[in-house]
């Protein structure tokens, strides 16, 4: 393993996702996607012989799995095909989106952009089980390096592109969020570089934006969409 990363994520004692050392991180309140299952999970761990890292093996061939069928629909049925698998996926980052933030608020004294980047921290140590190293750049902007994710061994490139939808599910609900709580904002995605591409990390930045602005994050998800058809096509022939 590269020792940076050993350096950058020592074990101390701690889950990885327990901690940032944001003041506001003690403040900031979410809960467990999945928790019935997790809580399940937990007694399992600690009462049997259960490899954890198993969860992987079969977590990769779940991911896998979606890739293939999203390809096979693009290329049997085209874009009616294409949007009922993403449309799928986007519903379903949307419900754990909502299982994060369900029946919790914000502090009056956490900026919005403090939030945006507690609530990405979640979905990438948490939902993606990944090492992350976040930064509140100001209030217009945080970012995020994710410096180990699961996929990284077996996705491509351009495999990746099936986590937008479940990213942009949960950001959908994140500024739903935002907006229950009088918070009227939107947030935009872009991504910088991806491990799968040759980058030492996948680095992202969210900004703050407004309605009129471009949506930077939706519109690549669009081009990548008519890429995948074509490719699609060609390969249907």
């Amino acid at each position: 393993m590269d020792d940076n990363l050993i350096v950058g994520h020592a074990k101390d004692g701690s889950r990885h996702w327990e901690n940032r050392p944001e003041a506001g991180w003690k403040d900031f309140r979410f809960n467990q996607p999945y928790e019935g299952g997790l809580s399940r999970l937990r007694e399992v761990l600690a009462n049997t012989n259960l490899d954890p890292a198993t969860l992987w093996q079969w977590g990769t061939m779940q991911a896998m799995a979606l890739i293939a069928i999203l390809k096979a629909a693009e290329k049997r049925f085209g874009r009616n095909g294409q949007e009922l698998v993403l449309d799928c996926m986007r519903a379903v980052g949307y419900d754990i989106g909502k299982q994060i933030t369900e029946n919790t608020a914000i502090p009056d004294t956490m900026s919005s952009s403090e939030l945006m980047s507690f609530f990405a921290t979640v979905v990438n140590r948490i939902v993606y089980s990944s090492l992350e190293s976040p930064m509140i750049v100001d209030d217009q902007s945080v970012d995020f390096h994710i410096d180990w994710c699961p996929h990284q061994s077996h996705y491509s490139a351009f495999d990746c592109r099936v986590q937008r939808y479940l990213v942009q599910g949960m950001i959908d609900a994140a500024q739903e969020f935002l907006k229950k709580q009088g918070r009227e904002e939107i947030w935009d995605v872009e991504f910088k570089t991806t491990i799968p591409a040759g980058a030492d990390t996948c680095h992202f930045v969210i900004q703050k934006g407004s309605p009129e602005e471009r949506r930077k994050w939706e519109e690549y998800t669009k081009e990548l969409e008519e890429r995948a058809l074509r490719i699609a096509e060609k390969e249907h022939l």
